[in-house]
């Protein structure tokens, strides 16, 4: 259930200059930014709808649209279709480690959940197969599930394990990331091989991530390796970039 909407103080805004050398719209984000970084505005909280607030502050939508713009750019703001624009904890940013998604937003206070949208086992394709080090053919557990911080759509993900992983259940996978239940398992995982890159929605990936047809996502593989050198899973996932980033840290040799 969304929250409802949560009316901006109009003391928030008595002191704008609307004739100064500060751009209005910049004057507006300002702002509402100091609100949601003060916890004033907590995460999933829903601001007035720009036609409103603009009548109510006695501002044009087009300048408060381009405030509102300003802050989803910065990843404090997310428009969702059907619900408006909800305060965000800001853009989710992993450290390229070898470590599940699950993990890094419950280790953030993110409050992950999950949607499973495919657990079944399928003749493994040309490309994982040559990941996974298998023949092509080879039965292959494959899932897909929409990861949620905050209630809000983060990232699609889609794993390939080898078919002695087809007893992991929907209910391992829906309370726990993919990383926990291996280790449950006693798998031992030591390195990755890792591809990050972009590209653009699918039309299904825009409607289950609720960003609009054809917007970019961010894109990561990942195959990965238990500690005799056996490709335990083969990982294809992608992200919304206004939510989420990787951070790499580079050291001189």
């Amino acid at each position: 259930m969304s929250q409802p909407e949560s009316s901006l103080p109009s003391a928030l805004f008595m002191d704008m200059e609307r004739s100064g050398p500060i751009p209005l719209y910049h004057q507006v984000a300002t702002r509402i930014e100091s609100v949601i970084l003060s916890g004033e505005l907590a995460p999933g909280a829903r601001l007035d709808n720009e036609i409103a607030l603009g009548e109510r502050l006695g501002i044009s939508r087009p300048t408060i649209r381009r405030a509102i713009q300003d802050l989803v750019d910065k990843g404090l703001l997310v428009r969702r279709r059907g619900i408006g624009t909800q305060v965000v904890n800001g853009r989710v940013t992993r450290n390229v480690e070898l470590t599940s998604l699950f993990e890094d937003l419950t280790r953030t206070n993110q409050n992950p959940t999950t949607e499973l949208f495919g657990h079944e086992i399928i003749p493994a394709a040309a490309k994982p197969a040559e990941l996974l080090g298998i023949e092509t053919g080879t039965p292959v557990l494959h899932l897909r599930r929409l990861r949620l911080a905050n209630n809000l759509p983060l990232g699609i993900l889609e794993n390939y394990l080898p078919e002695e992983f087809a007893d992991i259940t929907p209910a391992d996978l829906t309370r726990f990331g993919l990383y926990q239940v291996l280790r449950a398992r006693g798998v031992s995982m030591r390195v990755a091989r890792q591809e990050i890159g972009a590209r653009t929605a699918t039309a299904a990936e825009s409607d289950q991530l609720k960003i609009p047809s054809g917007a970019a996502l961010l894109t990561m593989n990942r195959t990965a390796f238990d500690s005799s050198g056996r490709a335990i899973e083969f990982g294809r996932h992608c992200y919304r970039p206004d939510l989420y980033s990787f951070e790499v840290t580079l050291v001189e040799k």
